[in-house]
């Protein structure tokens, strides 16, 4: 048993070593400005595979925001490939200095993010409802402003340090002005 321990807290410690911080991408352009981005509809597509590497479910999403007082609300309506429907709507906060926080239903706490340049980081827990079951699911998402209308989304999930499996997500600004 002790042995175990100490290969978890080995493995664990391995596991946050190669962390990136978000400041690295402060000089990449184009700047990413979360108002701006959801300022308009957002469709997005994106997949969740296991560790393994195999596609166990493909998404698509609608977003729509609105501003209320000081917080960025989003509203998404999850379609996946086996025909169940979700809906999670995000209430964002900026705290200054490009850092934000954000609540939703299934978020465990309040989710840390942080924008540098083209990029946001965000790390929080979620359960993740699989079958019958809920998992509490250790989210590190980082999300690439590619042009004025698209961001790309990595999305690490893992539990107890141990990777679970990646969501890749694609967002794509609708309405005037998008695609040009």
């Amino acid at each position: 048993m002790t042995r175990f321990l100490l290969l978890l807290v080995l493995a664990l410690s391995i596991a946050s070593c190669g962390s990136v911080d978000v400041a690295r991408y402060a000089d990449q352009q184009p700047t990413l400005d979360l108002e701006r981005f959801f300022s308009q509809p957002v469709k997005a597509w994106g997949m969740f595979q296991k560790r393994s590497g195999e596609v166990a479910k493909r998404f698509e999403v609608n977003i729509v925001s609105r501003r209320e007082d000081n917080n960025l609300i989003l509203d998404e309506r999850f379609l996946y490939s086996d025909g169940t429907r979700q809906r999670r709507v995000w209430v964002l906060t900026p705290t200054g200095q490009g850092g934000w926080i954000g609540r939703a239903d299934d978020v465990v706490g309040v989710a840390d993010g942080q924008v540098a340049g083209n990029t946001l980081h965000w790390r929080y827990r979620l359960n993740l409802p699989v079958g019958d079951s809920t998992y509490e699911m250790s989210m590190d998402d980082w999300m690439y402003l590619m042009d004025e209308d698209t961001l790309i989304n990595r999305t690490r999930m893992s539990k107890f340090g141990v990777e679970a499996g990646q969501v890749t997500l694609f967002f794509r600004r609708q309405g005037a002005g998008a695609g040009q």
